[in-house]
C-alpha cells in the first residue's frame, strides 16, 4: 500500500499503477517487480496463501481509511502472534475488509513483441505524442490494419483504449506529484482540459480534481 507517492509493479506482462491510498494485491508464487518513486512510503501486508478469501489474481485495490489505519497498526506489531490472540481476530477483520475493497482499472498490458514494445517505450517517453494509428503505422513501416491487429492481439485493447490507459497512469503519477490538471493535460497533448477530464473520468469514473482531493485527505 502506498501511504505517500506511488509505486509501479510489473506482473505477468502488465504494468500496474499503485497511487497513494491504493494497494496492489499479488497472489503467492507470482513473479513480480516493484519500483517506488518520489520518496514513496509503503506498507506491506503478507497473507498466508491458504487464505482463499483474497483474489486469485493480481489487482489494484482502493483502500478505505479504516483499512489504511488497520494496516498501519499492524506495521507496529510483532510479525508472529497466536491464533487465539486479539491480533489474530483483528487480522481476520482486516482480510474481511480487504476482500470488499473495489478493484481499480490501473493496469497497462505490456508486450515483448518488438514493434509493440518500441511503440510503448516511445509513448512513455513522449506521452504527449498525438500521432494517429495511421501515422504510427507509417513510422513503423506497416499498414494501419496490421498495426491495429497486432496491438489488439498483444494487449487485448484497441490502440485508442491502450493509449488512454497509459495516459491515465502517467496522469496519476503527475497528479500525485501535485502537478496541476491543466499542466498534466498539456503534458499529455490534449487540446483542452475538458477533453483530458473526459478521458480520465471514462477510465477511472471520477474527475482528476476529485482524485487529487482524495490524495490529500
Amino acid at each position: 500500500m502506498a501511504l505517500h507517492g506511488y509505486v509501479t509493479c510489473e506482473v505477468a506482462g502488465k504494468m500496474w499503477m499503485v497511487p497513494t491510498h491504493s494497494a496492489i494485491w499479488i497472489p503467492a508464487h507470482t513473479t513480480h517487480s516493484n519500483r517506488a518513486y518520489n520518496n514513496a512510503t509503503l506498507c506491506h501486508v503478507f497473507i498466508q496463501p491458504s487464505e482463499l478469501r483474497m483474489p486469485d489474481h493480481t489487482c489494484t485495490l482502493a483502500i478505505t481509511p479504516l483499512a489504511k489505519e488497520l494496516i498501519c497498526h499492524f506495521a507496529t506489531l510483532e510479525q508472529h502472534y497466536s491464533v487465539v490472540s486479539a491480533t489474530h481476530r483483528m487480522a481476520q477483520v482486516l482480510i474481511d475488509i480487504l476482500t470488499d475493497m473495489p478493484q481499480q482499472p490501473l493496469d497497462l498490458p505490456l508486450s515483448t513483441h518488438p514493434t509493440v514494445s518500441r511503440l510503448a517505450r516511445q509513448l512513455f517517453s513522449q506521452p504527449g505524442d498525438r500521432k494517429t494509428l495511421s501515422q504510427w503505422a507509417a513510422q513503423l513501416a506497416m499498414t494501419e490494419r496490421t498495426l491495429a491487429r497486432l496491438i489488439k492481439k498483444e494487449t487485448g485493447m484497441t490502440f485508442g483504449r491502450w493509449r488512454h490507459q497509459l495516459h491515465v497512469i502517467v496522469a496519476m503519477q503527475q497528479l500525485t506529484n501535485k502537478m496541476s490538471v491543466q499542466s498534466v493535460s498539456e503534458h499529455l497533448g490534449y487540446n483542452s482540459v475538458s477533453a483530458f477530464i473526459t478521458m480520465f473520468k471514462g477510465v477511472l469514473g471520477q474527475s482528476p480534481k476529485r482524485y487529487t482531493a482524495q490524495q490529500h485527505k
